[in-house]
């Protein structure tokens, strides 16, 4: 039994080689997919696009600047509001788990057995009883003195608690295990002693289609942040146009997340608290022929005033910056406004022909030329909207606007990468 176990050691620890050497990529599964548990036939294109959306405005309180605690990076976040999914294994031997990708979360989370409160959910719990890697971590190390809200157990073992904003929660062991990626090589790649979160304590809004929440922000307990010696610190991903959203995007690691070429631009991420989101700093908004100057949101009037994150559809603008680019957007289209779905400030009929006006989001250094299916989207046989919108005082780069996009982080160089790229090919 020993050798046996030492040889699954030895071959992860390869596999972590390979990845540092090579990289690698794993599929990265919009939950409107026919490859995702919430995949439903009998909804339209319509009905997943205004899904998602009111998935992006109960996800968005999070970020308000008066509800997100310097200490609690997760405390706001709306529990299953991310749009893309992750396949993952955890432990020895491999225990299969697909969930919530979500670059705005920290901790890696899935409901584990024994549990004394756990939301339904239709694929089988996690057993750490069953892995010959799974280890618990003591209160007196550095993974549970630096993540937030943690307490010690009778057996000096370390008990972790997330709270979101609608109300929902995970509470269980902080622990060690292999944890799996499967690659789209068809080589699964492993990490030996990652960091996650065993609940046995769960409930609130949770979808039972749900096993846990993959954490691909930018804290110390990230999956990113932990996978940094191995990938050097960088990730990318392309998101397929919800037009595609029954293909798989791709996220990639290490070597494969390298941006380069022709049409590369890249933009300083500025580190800020929480630490758990991504900064970038946005300088002007051009629309047709109309520069518009960003004044700044309650993130900041200057260096990372603006937050990229991939689980928020729709790029949402502080309120009066928002109606200076609204009115430049529609001072040059010709076309009749009609009134869309609730939530969404400007929308045309999509029977009428007009012409998109060109919008480039300029950040530091960074010049992004959006497509017409980055600004506008089809939310119904007759209306057509701009994926611009309204929000008090915060900025945030949604999806919409990511789409098509080859899109690399780089945390050792504190970089964001834009390549436009069509992503059904990448």
């Amino acid at each position: 039994m020993a050798a046996i176990v030492l040889a699954i050691l030895a071959l992860s620890t390869l596999c972590s080689i390979e990845a540092q050497k090579d990289g690698f990529s794993v599929e990265l599964i919009h939950r409107d997919s026919s490859k995702s548990p919430f995949y439903n036939p009998l909804e339209t294109t319509s009905d997943r696009v205004t899904n998602a959306l009111r998935r992006s405005f109960n996800r968005v309180h999070r970020f308000k600047t008066n509800s997100v605690p310097t200490t609690a990076a997760e405390s706001d976040l709306t529990a299953d509001s991310g749009e893309y999914l992750m396949k993952i294994s955890l432990g020895t031997p491999r225990f299969d788990i697909v969930a919530i990708a979500d670059t705005g979360s920290d901790l890696s989370w899935t409901q584990c057995k024994p549990c004394s409160q756990c939301f339904k959910q239709d694929a089988p719990f996690f057993d750490p009883s069953k892995s010959s890697t799974y280890r618990k971590i003591s209160c007196s190390a550095s993974q549970c003195i630096d993540l937030e809200r943690t307490s010690c157990s009778t057996d000096h073992s370390c008990q972790y608690a997330v709270s979101y904003g609608d109300s929902s929660f995970s509470d269980g062991d902080l622990a060690a295990d292999t944890l799996t990626l499967a690659s789209t090589t068809g080589r699964p790649v492993a990490f030996p002693k990652t960091v996650i979160g065993c609940g046995t304590f769960n409930g609130g809004t949770f979808d039972e289609k749900t096993s846990g929440i993959i954490g691909l922000g930018g804290g110390q307990v990230s999956l990113i942040s932990q996978l940094r010696t191995s990938v050097a610190g960088k990730f990318s991903y392309c998101l397929l146009p919800i037009s595609q959203a029954g293909n798989s995007s791709k996220i990639n690691f290490g070597s494969n997340a390298i941006v380069s070429g022709p049409g590369v631009v890249s933009t300083p991420l500025v580190k800020k608290s929480p630490d758990t989101f991504y900064f970038l700093t946005l300088e002007t908004i051009t629309v047709g022929t109309k520069r518009i100057k960003f004044t700044g949101s309650s993130l900041g009037s200057e260096e990372g005033n603006i937050i990229i994150d991939s689980g928020t559809t729709l790029t949402l603008l502080p309120s009066d910056f928002y109606s200076e680019v609204e009115s430049a957007m529609t001072s040059q289209i010709s076309a009749k406004r009609i009134e869309g779905p609730e939530g969404l400030s400007l929308c045309y009929n999509a029977k009428d022909e007009f012409k998109i006006p060109d919008v480039t989001v300029h950040f530091t250094n960074a010049d992004v030329k959006l497509k017409p299916l980055n600004t506008f989207i089809r939310v119904s046989d007759t209306a057509i909207c701009f994926t611009f919108n309204p929000l008090d005082d915060v900025a945030i780069y949604g999806n919409l606007s990511q789409m098509d996009f080859l899109i690399g982080y780089d945390t050792q160089k504190q970089t964001v990468s834009f390549k436009p790229t069509d992503c059904s090919k990448n």
